[in-house]
């Protein structure tokens, strides 16, 4: 039986089963993976943001006016995909909460240590007014955790509160969501499946192997 996590949200919908198997498959292009993924990534940010805030305006519809919910002005929503994968999360991401700010974080894990390797930062030193941000990282996969959980540290040292922090991921495996969920117990984390472990390379198993090599089309045949 399959170990539960708090506050991991597996989300079951067939939309998610079906394309999850369409991008397992290696014997896919990179077009129709990078579309299934989209597909599924839509439905996790969906999910992710179903607790956004609301706020009551008053407009004026071409009947009369009446009071609408939007989301909440009070709040700056960030979505932090860790590159290079998390790139295909955040295009659909900005497609559905236009308005959210895109900050880049560039890890790669060193094929050795499975470390992660820092390259990139595009976020602030500090942030101003921390307790109103609401932050979504993103990444495919959550294998060995050590990327996810460097991600979330380095907002945490920004200031942010860890309850204002979802991770947003493809597939997980339960050595990444131990250490994530050991290190923060109230970190939300939305995933489409937790698959059986970790091979001695530390990619997912049975997993679809490295999502930014197919994506990009940059893996050795």
């Amino acid at each position: 039986m399959q170990k539960k996590f708090n506050n991991v949200v597996v989300v079951n919908h067939p939309l998610c089963e079906h394309n999850l198997g369409v991008i397992r498959d290696k014997d896919i292009n990179s077009d129709c993976f990078k579309n299934s993924l989209k597909r599924l990534s839509t439905i996790l940010i969906l999910e992710a943001t179903k607790d956004l805030p609301l706020k009551s305006y008053e407009v004026e519809t071409p009947i009369q006016k009446c009071l609408v919910n939007k989301i909440s002005d009070e709040y700056k929503i960030i979505f932090a995909p860790i590159l290079r994968a998390g790139l295909a999360i955040s295009d659909v991401a900005s497609e559905i909460v236009p308005d959210a700010s895109i900050q880049h974080v560039g890890m790669y894990r060193d094929e050795t240590t499975l470390e992660p390797v820092w390259y990139y930062d595009k976020t602030p030193v500090l942030y101003d007014n921390p307790d109103s941000i609401k932050v979504f990282i993103l990444d495919p996969m959550v294998a060995t955790g050590n990327s996810a959980h460097a991600a979330v540290s380095l907002f945490l040292k920004k200031g942010i509160k860890i309850e204002n922090i979802v991770f947003v991921s493809i597939l997980s495996c339960p050595q990444g969501l131990e250490l994530l969920t050991g290190d923060f117990p109230d970190l939300k984390i939305i995933t489409a499946k937790i698959d059986e472990k970790l091979n001695a390379r530390g990619y997912i198993v049975p997993g679809l192997g490295d999502a930014g090599d197919r994506l990009f089309n940059t893996f050795e045949k």
